[in-house]
């Protein structure tokens, strides 16, 4: 196929290149085909609109995409960059086309709130799955539900005996779990703060992470899986008020912990391996090794839509746990595609690995750059980015399918303890040790919104699946709301 450019016929010789157009997972858009050199980001739109037949169904609109070459994001003519680069035209290009997400998140640039409530400093922070609720843990053995309209506290929740390490709502938004030092469980219900039963023992030592069975495998959600020092992982149902399962086989402590999108479940530890677990009987299906020193943090390509179910930007209601499990799974495979599940871990080794645990027991590339133990992982939302962060005070950006460094981004002073993403896979944010929060831009590689405020160390920051606000917490006990 031969696109003609504008005024050929008027004497104007513009010179082809013969360019071939992938998909982020390399598979072609067709055959290999010439394009004008004078060719820029918008006609490449257009050709790739027309040749994927996309009209928005809700909008007259093409779909946005953006474009790569050799992980380069392309925002000139090809002439220009063949030129720049000193690429042959001899050779086919290869040019990835990245799907956008249709709606766009403001840079959160203003402290909205500050709101005092925690004794102890504020040692998790989670937003709902749709957005619209807060939820804090604390080393004062509480956790704290926020009004996010009138940014006042809402509901204490007491029981706990020890310091709560962790905190995770379920995807449908109908329970909220913590876990602490102490190794206790505690399921509440997030409109009342009150707590769902008794509190759920098992655990020996303290509570390490907490994940829910995904709400497309079942609605309305029941079970979850905790991690813990102990070595073991539990499955529990909130309905039973029981543990139901126990994952045994690491040797040492446990340390992080993933429930996937295919059902199974992955833990992190620090014996240096990653097992996979199926969740019928509990188990041993694969053993993932590679790292020299323990494995510090897990992340899920499909983690974001595992984690708000069958709530999006829209901010639609179900009006039952069916509908809700049927929008889940549309999300689900949509996101997914016809790819597996993908799989990255981070060490105290300096290194990452990423694995595609269904498909392969070794890994499919390993990531080295860090300086220090990498102490955070998280796929962008889209699964097409990588963020890491790090004791070397930076975070890092890599191609999230071939694990490719892509930037580094450094500002912090201090290192830089957890990472979040904006809805939109655009932008980044950090909390750091340096008590700032900074906001970072994909497009550019560059910082956008330096957000100082904390008096001292920030542990704990997330952004709101509506994309709306930033909550971040840490060691001046203080919950801060950021806006737009």
């Amino acid at each position: 196929m031969e696109v003609e450019a504008p005024g050929q016929g008027e004497m104007e010789i513009v010179n082809n290149v013969m360019c071939l157009l992938t998909d982020p997972e390399g598979i072609p858009l067709g055959p290999a085909m010439y394009l004008p050199q004078n060719s820029g980001p918008q006609q490449l739109q257009q050709i790739v609109n027309q040749l994927l037949n996309n009209l928005c169904f809700f909008q007259e609109e093409k779909l946005p995409y953006a474009f790569y070459i050799s992980d380069q994001e392309l925002l000139v003519p090809l002439g220009t960059y063949l030129e720049k680069h000193k690429v042959s035209v001899e050779k086919v290009l290869s040019i990835v086309y990245q799907p956008q997400a249709i709606f766009r998140i403001r840079p959160v640039n203003r402290c909205s709130a500050t709101i005092a409530g925690h004794t102890e400093p504020v040692l998790s922070v989670a937003f709902s799955p749709d957005g619209l609720h807060l939820a804090s843990g604390s080393g004062d053995t509480t956790v704290r539900l926020w009004d996010l309209n009138t940014q006042t506290p809402l509901h204490t929740c007491t029981g706990h005996r020890n310091w709560v390490l962790c905190i995770a709502w379920s995807p449908d938004g109908k329970y909220l779990v913590s876990g602490s030092k102490a190794g206790e469980l505690q399921c509440w219900d997030p409109q009342t703060g009150k707590p769902n039963g008794y509190p759920l023992n098992g655990h020996k030592k303290w509570i390490t992470g907490i994940s829910w069975e995904p709400v497309h495998l079942s609605a309305p959600c029941r079970r979850f899986v905790s991690a813990s020092k102990d070595g073991d992982a539990r499955i529990w149902d909130v309905a039973l008020k029981k543990c139901v399962m126990c994952l045994s086989g690491h040797t040492l402590a446990v340390t992080c912990v993933k429930w996937g999108g295919d059902g199974m479940i992955y833990t992190g530890s620090q014996d240096c391996t990653i097992k996979v677990w199926e969740t019928s009987q509990g188990k041993l299906i694969r053993e993932l090794k590679g790292h020299g020193h323990w494995v510090n943090s897990l992340a899920l390509s499909t983690e974001y839509v595992l984690r708000t179910g069958a709530f999006d930007h829209t901010s639609k209601r179900y009006s039952s746990p069916e509908e809700m499990k049927k929008v889940a799974l549309e999300r689900y495979n949509k996101m997914k595609g016809n790819a597996p599940e993908r799989l990255v871990s981070g060490s105290d080794d300096f290194t990452m690995f990423l694995w595609e645990p269904f498909v392969s027991k070794h890994p499919k590339t390993r990531m080295t750059g860090h300086q220090q133990l990498v102490n955070h992982v998280c796929f962008s939302p889209d699964g097409q980015w990588l963020a890491s962060a790090s004791f070397d005070k930076s975070v890092k950006l890599w191609n999230g399918i071939t694990g490719t460094f892509v930037a580094a981004f450094r500002g912090h002073v201090g290192p830089v303890y957890q990472i979040s993403w904006s809805a939109d896979s655009r932008l980044i944010l950090s909390g750091s040790k340096d008590s700032t929060l900074k906001i970072w831009d994909i497009r550019t590689k560059k910082l956008k919104q330096d957000l100082p405020g904390h008096a001292d160390e920030v542990f704990a920051v997330d952004w709101s699946p509506d994309g709306e606000k930033v909550a971040s917490g840490g060691k001046d006990r203080m919950l801060k709301l950021w806006m737009g």
